[in-house]
């Protein structure tokens, strides 16, 4: 699936370790903390294969997954301290280890990257769409955290957070490619269309695996967003199509007795609701290939249509 790309996406490691060097040593090691972590590098996919499907310049490509990844990772880092977070990917999170303002301003500096990396495009169109990025990632974070406090649950809500925390961010990716290659509205519509229908899959199987997955698999607990207080797909299906009191008293509680989150993982599976939440992945599974047929036929596609496919079975 992405070895069509796999040239393009060693390049991106080496380029992004370029991108994060810096004369201060705290900076650089949480630079060289991201490259070595790696992780899904989905969004570069994204970016790289729409670069191929539309014989894009490399270059641009390269420009948009490099923006794109440092905006994501420049967000992690401040999420971690958010969420008082131990870990991240497995190793130490870099605010428990460095302090919070070396963290916090590490982040700044990736975003400080970001910026100059617009300005090597010379795309308003596409400093403008990684703008509006931006200010939705940071308002679906104050958003998810309003609406655990005042337990004002609903599915418009959940959309808006699920779209700010993933979903614009693989548009972009998809989106900020076909800007640059001068590619027309109906076509940059269908490039969003996919990257949103996308995103959203990704993030509603991450909150149907930390209620429901193998925690072996995963790496970590799971139940970690219903110690928070997230009501994810699954919990809302509970909350608002089956009005289970039981569920809410124990998101009300953030799972704070012992054997909430597998009881809550069972209410779950009893009453129907793990099931809606993989139909629902189905439907934007399904949502997505569609809007790639505005393209024609061709193994970028493929792969795309292929890379979306995974969440309808994705353990970790």
């Amino acid at each position: 699936m992405l070895d069509l790309v796999s040239g393009d996406l060693e390049r991106f490691e080496l380029r992004l370790a370029e991108e994060l060097r810096s004369s201060v040593a705290f900076i650089e090691a949480i630079g060289a903390d991201l490259v070595a972590a790696g992780g899904k590098r989905l969004r570069p996919a994204v970016a790289f294969l729409t670069g191929r499907l539309l014989r894009a310049e490399p270059e641009a490509a390269m420009q948009v997954a490099l923006a794109v990844e440092l905006l994501h990772s420049a967000s992690l880092l401040h999420d971690d301290l958010i969420d008082d977070a131990d870990t991240r990917r497995g190793n130490e999170a870099a605010f428990r280890r460095y302090g919070n303002v070396v963290s916090v301003m590490s982040g700044d500096f990736m975003l400080a990257r970001v910026l100059r990396l617009l300005a090597a495009t010379g795309s308003a169109a596409f400093t403008d769409l990684m703008a509006n990025t931006a200010a939705a990632i940071c308002e679906a974070e104050v958003l998810q955290f309003q609406v655990a406090t005042l337990q004002e649950y609903s599915w418009e809500e959940y959309g808006r957070i699920i779209d700010g925390k993933t979903a614009v961010l693989l548009a972009a990716a998809a989106r900020g490619v076909g800007l640059l290659a001068g590619l027309d509205a109906p076509r940059l519509a269908a490039l969003e269309r996919f990257g949103m229908a996308y995103g959203r899959a990704f993030q509603l199987r991450d909150d149907y695996l930390d209620l429901l997955g193998d925690a072996a698999k995963l790496g970590k607990p799971v139940g970690g967003d219903l110690r928070e207080g997230k009501a994810t797909h699954t919990v809302l299906e509970l909350l608002l199509t089956h009005a289970s009191e039981e569920a809410r008293a124990i998101l009300a509680r953030r799972a704070a007795r012992e054997g909430d989150v597998e009881r809550m993982a069972g209410l779950a599976v009893q009453s129907g609701a793990s099931e809606a939440t993989k139909r629902e992945i189905g439907k934007l599974v399904a949502e997505a290939r569609s809007a790639l047929e505005a393209f024609p036929p061709s193994p970028e596609r493929a792969a795309l249509a292929e890379l979306v496919g995974r969440e309808g079975a994705r353990a970790n």
